[in-house]
């Protein structure tokens, strides 16, 4: 069991956070926007249990892309780094980029989600993991 707060940040060490639960769940996301956001053929990210990010600093730093059928992707405005995603009707609601993270948070990804859309250029692994054509 990793100990708990999870410490996490950007690139540039501008942004900082920690998160004060254990992540519920992790997962890989194949959708073209993921990829575009990226620039690789998945994200993937831990869902944390509302309210538990507690931002340390940074918050100017803080930028969002917020499309207008999905979650706001937070980023660092510094050295654009994704950090986190919330939902649009509860932003207590986040899927933290496990790449944010600065150790092991103790928790591996446990399915993948719009494979539909995976990357042509990048296989996905035959890793035994649940594998949905859309949204989990």
């Amino acid at each position: 069991m990793t100990s708990l707060p999870l410490a996490g940040g950007c690139l540039c060490g501008r942004v900082r956070f920690e998160v004060t639960a254990p992540p519920v769940s992790a997962g890989y996301c194949h959708c073209t926007r993921c990829q575009r956001r990226t620039g690789t053929a998945a994200s993937v990210s831990a869902t944390i249990e509302p309210g538990s990010l507690r931002l340390l600093s940074g918050e100017e730093l803080l930028r969002a892309y917020e499309p207008e059928d999905g979650s706001a992707k937070i980023y660092c405005s510094a050295c654009g780094s994704a950090l986190w995603s919330q939902h649009p009707g509860d932003p207590d609601v986040k899927g933290v980029r496990l790449g944010a993270f600065d150790a092991d948070p103790g928790i591996r990804p446990s399915y993948r989600q719009y494979v539909a859309y995976a990357a042509a250029w990048e296989p996905i692994p035959d890793d035994g993991l649940p594998r949905h054509p859309e949204r989990r």
